[in-house]
């Protein structure tokens, strides 16, 4: 399936947003995810459909000072 994730065009075989983010070897529970400008929640990333050119957002957390 061709996603559109943080911005860059990715081929990955990926059905869900959580199978997506362990493909991308993303973990934790301070992610925020967005599809198609909406967020989604974690306890829904296992339910949510992805389609085809659906635009993917994965912010994380990060340190500095």
């Amino acid at each position: 399936m061709r996603l559109i994730i943080n911005g860059e065009a990715q081929t990955i075989a990926a059905a869900t947003l959580s199978q997506l983010l362990a493909a991308l070897d993303y973990e934790g529970d301070w992610l925020a995810t967005a599809v198609n400008g909406e967020l989604v929640h974690r306890e829904d990333r296992h339910d949510h459909a992805l389609d085809d050119n659906d635009r993917i957002e994965i912010l994380t957390p990060m340190q500095g000072g």
